[in-house]
């Protein structure tokens, strides 16, 4: 429930124009929505501050847009992760006024938040691109201004010193990598704020599908750097923006 919405109940139960029994009736949805596949929390953009989210893998097209249609009756804002190309087909023909991120994979309905602060998002290489937009636009959408820098690994560490001026002002760095997982380790030793480092599962054999970046972050001698999942730039991209904004 919008807390536009939720204070303009409230206030007409404060003069009257709405008996208690009816506002009772209009919050039976406060707590969660029931879909009957999907129990939607209609509450949590009042309890955490942050809008709804929606993980798109496994779920059917058809299941995708009724989710997406009772949270906007809800919200002002939807994000949808992890899309399928059958699951895009059916939001684009059902929200065609929706925000599309091919590299993230990602729908976003309705207007973000004002921008605010700022979180760098830099990847290793061009094969961590997906993982590292998830972040960005996840960020973005919950109303952090975002500044990316793609392909900028130890590999070639020329080109992350070229950026390193223009980390500065960023109030937390989310830095993406496969392989061995170095680049965060480097990032720590160079920025003033907190690094979030985020395995993806890019790599070779030896690289057991992310586990070897995984192990490498979490073991980094550089102080200031957590990692998340293999692949979560989802909830890196949150974390960051929760650091950025309890940062002013």
């Amino acid at each position: 429930m919008k807390r536009e919405r939720l204070e303009e109940i409230l206030e007409q139960v404060a003069d009257g124009s709405v008996p208690v029994r009816d506002a009772v009736d209009q919050f039976r949805s406060l707590p969660f929505r029931d879909l009957g596949h999907t129990r939607i929390d209609t509450h949590r953009p009042l309890r955490t501050g942050q809008a709804e989210v929606v993980f798109g893998a496994g779920k059917r097209p058809d299941q995708l847009v009724e989710i997406v249609e009772a949270i906007i009756e809800e919200e002002n804002l939807v994000l949808v992760t992890r899309l399928t190309t059958e699951g895009r087909q059916a939001l684009e023909s059902r929200f065609p006024e929706a925000q599309f991120d091919d590299d993230a994979g990602t729908m976003v309905w309705g207007e973000p938040p004002a921008p605010r602060g700022r979180v760098a998002v830099l990847c290793a290489g061009t094969s961590d691109i997906p993982v590292a937009a998830e972040a960005a636009v996840t960020a973005t959408t919950l109303g952090s201004s975002v500044s990316c820098f793609w392909d900028v690994g130890v590999a070639g560490l020329h080109r992350l010193l070229s950026v390193q001026d223009e980390l500065a002002d960023a109030r937390a760095v989310v830095v993406v990598a496969g392989m061995e997982g170095a680049l965060p380790s480097v990032v720590g030793g160079i920025v003033q704020v907190p690094v979030v480092a985020v395995p993806t599962s890019v790599g070779y054999g030896a690289s057991f599908g992310g586990l070897t970046a995984l192990l490498g972050m979490l073991n980094s001698c550089a102080p200031g750097v957590a990692a998340v999942n293999i692949d979560n730039g989802f909830g890196a991209g949150y974390l960051a923006h929760l650091i950025n904004a309890t940062s002013e």
